[in-house]
């Protein structure tokens, strides 16, 4: 009878722990969720400049629209037709930069431009650009070869050729590409960064990533997915 009385009480304590685990973990549970909530930002941040501090603005204030933007330009795409900050007019778009004969990282960052690409196929507000830093060499011809070998699907992803000055200063003043704090470059020192960044329908830079990791591309995409809803 000890014995019986023994291994009931025993029965009593398993459940009540059985019974206390599934009560915790049930807490922890929600407050997981209570935190992955309360941690989630409005709004993507912006940036201004080569560290990429970002800057928490509220979109359509005046502090958003007297923030850094991508200045006009006038380049040529792969079909011979100009391309300015009005082909982008209501548009986010993804950035880059690379050369066609590139034997080292534009391979790669081209095959995940072209994942965001199909990721973003039907989606007439999302573009793509991309910036040739070697124009001397990057015809329209040679870019509308370097676009059938890749898949590039025409109007949806463009890529630019022009003035390397233009470019080149685009890149480094404008998009900030370059990761060389405190380094000062000319047009003579070759520009080359793995870089994509996230330009919204303002023309504010809203998100570096590393063009080479698929977690970033990944997170690229999400974030595109953000700004539309904003």
């Amino acid at each position: 009878m000890r014995l019986l009385a023994i291994i009931k009480n025993y029965k009593i304590l398993a459940i009540l722990l059985v019974s206390i685990f599934v009560s915790c973990k049930e807490t922890l549970k929600k407050e997981d969720i209570k935190v992955t909530e309360t941690s989630r930002t409005d709004y993507l941040p912006y940036y201004n400049e080569k560290s990429f501090t970002p800057n928490w603005l509220t979109p359509n204030t005046e502090e958003e629209k007297n923030f850094h933007k991508i200045p006009d330009f006038k380049l040529v795409n792969q079909l011979g037709d100009t391309i300015t900050q009005e082909t982008f007019k209501d548009k986010i778009y993804i950035a880059d930069f690379f050369f066609s004969t590139c034997p080292g990282i534009c391979p790669q960052m081209t095959d995940n431009m072209s994942k965001i690409q199909k990721e973003f196929k039907d989606n007439s507000e999302v573009l793509l650009l991309s910036h040739s830093v070697m124009p001397s060499v990057d015809s329209v011809s040679v870019l509308r070869e370097y676009a059938k070998e890749h898949g590039v699907i025409d109007n949806k992803w463009h890529l630019v050729t022009g003035d390397k000055k233009q470019i080149y200063s685009l890149g480094r003043e404008s998009y900030f590409v370059e990761n060389d704090l405190g380094e000062e470059k000319s047009i003579d020192d070759f520009l080359h960064t793995e870089n994509f960044l996230l330009i919204d329908k303002n023309k504010h830079i809203r998100g570096i990533y590393n063009g080479l990791n698929r977690a970033s591309i990944a997170q690229l995409i999400t974030d595109v997915k953000a700004l539309e809803k904003e």
